[in-house]
């Protein structure tokens, strides 16, 4: 807390009761001069007992040396939630869309972009790097990250962060809140200009930078020593921000390990060293569905990241080996890998001679989108899932055929989903003492 200096200590004078005065007041006012509707003004407005301030924990990051700490603030109920929801889901769309070019959402996205830009650029001698923004959410400042957005709103959530920790009470007076969704909205918008020149500079030179919030991955054919003067180079371009960079034959950046093997790429799957292979349990009271997506999904992103035999068998034993470890049978763990393949038309077990061609053919497999919901012709239903409970969907839909096929309440769509049994540990994670 003390390295930024982004908090300042208000002793114990508590400082809910006029925050939620000053945020009432805020939003009545932008009501009354009709920047935002009616409508708005009730969804965002507050009543003192449904809020309460953040609260500050930190969690320890025990793949780094020295088991470093990092603070989360909490704000489930903080007054300022509901604006910095709306917000996050007002600008986080335009910024997906303005940012598509540089940044990417998972390790197979970047897989398919290197596979893509190896093809033809990648040498021998070829550098390749990852960059890790020291502090960004801290270090943003809250005027400038604020005016990048030229939203009114903005000022108001970024300006009021207040929390507790240990009988004191904080107020954050840089950067914004770890832990708000709209602190990582405005933070990717800011450095988002700040990269532009990089991004340039790279794109110009012919290689490939993309960024994962914080986290910056970039291959290119310069030297090592000429990319680390110009990473020196743009330490200087934002006082705010500061880089630090890890450059080698071999990196990992999100859950990709990346090599540059005498002018050819090669990727695998990468676990921090404080992985542990904890997954959802086979006995626990949850659907099969779901229990039998997991072995589905963990063996696809083996295919998808191991870019050779030998690193995908050695990704699927540690797999089975998990998941055995964690009370799926055999049966199961075969059946599911194998659904895998089927999926993909893939009608013959992997080889070291067919690996390459298949692989190929699951990465180019285009990935079905996800359905938007018609919310006005939709109906959710929500029950406590337990073994007896099994055949409920099935027996749902029949009856909901059954009885409403001739019925205009027919061209609602029933959607089921499934709540977890309340249990010790769920009491454990969601009751504060």
């Amino acid at each position: 807390m003390d390295n930024t200096k982004a908090y300042q200590c208000l002793s114990v004078i508590d400082p809910l009761p006029e925050l939620i005065q000053r945020t009432n007041k805020y939003l009545l006012d932008l009501r009354l001069a009709k920047w935002i509707t009616q409508k708005q003004y009730e969804q965002l407005s507050i009543k003192p007992n449904e809020v309460e301030l953040a609260h500050l924990y930190y969690l320890p990051k025990a793949h780094k040396p020295g088991t470093r700490l990092r603070s989360i603030i909490s704000g489930l109920r903080h007054p300022t939630v509901k604006i910095s929801k709306y917000l996050d889901n007002l600008l986080r769309p335009l910024f997906d869309q303005m940012a598509s070019n540089t940044t990417v959402t998972s390790g197979f996205e970047l897989t398919k972009k290197l596979q893509e830009w190896s093809t033809v650029n990648i040498r021998q001698d070829t550098t390749i790097c990852t960059i890790d923004v020291t502090n960004l959410y801290t270090m943003i400042p809250q005027i400038e990250g604020v005016l990048s957005l030229r939203k009114i709103l903005s000022r108001f959530v970024m300006k009021n962060n207040y929390f507790s920790y240990n009988g004191q009470f904080y107020h954050q007076v840089r950067g914004g809140a770890m832990g708000s969704l709209f602190t990582l909205t405005i933070s990717n918008c800011y450095t988002y200009f700040f990269e532009r020149q990089i991004v340039n500079q790279i794109r110009n030179s012919g290689g490939l930078y993309f960024r994962y919030i914080d986290d910056i991955f970039i291959t290119i054919n310069w030297p090592g020593r000429h990319l680390l003067k110009q990473i020196e180079r743009w330490n200087h371009f934002d006082e705010n921000i500061k880089l630090s960079a890890n450059i080698g034959p071999t990196v990992n950046f999100l859950d990709l390990q990346i090599e540059n093997k005498d002018g050819q790429l090669l990727t695998a799957a990468y676990q921090k060293p404080s992985y542990e292979p904890y997954y959802l349990p086979f006995n626990s009271i949850h659907p099969l569905h779901t229990k039998k997506n997991i072995p589905f999904a963990m063996i696809l992103r083996a295919i998808r990241y191991c870019s050779t035999f030998q690193s995908f068998l050695n990704e699927r034993e540690k797999l089975r080996i998990g998941l055995l470890l964690n009370k799926y049978q055999n049966k199961i763990i075969d059946e599911q890998f194998n659904n895998v393949l089927l999926k993909f038309n893939v009608n013959e077990p992997l080889t070291v001679n067919n690996y390459v061609r298949y692989r190929q053919i699951v990465i180019n497999s285009p990935i079905k989108e996800k359905l938007l919901v018609n919310y006005e012709k939709s109906i959710f239903v929500h029950f406590t899932y337990c073994s007896s409970m099994k055949t409920f969907p099935v027996k749902f839909h029949t009856l909901w055929d059954k009885y409403f096929d001739k019925s205009p309440i027919n061209e609602v769509i029933p959607i089921l989903g499934t709540r977890n049994v309340d249990n010790l540990q769920r009491r454990l994670i969601y009751t504060r003492t």
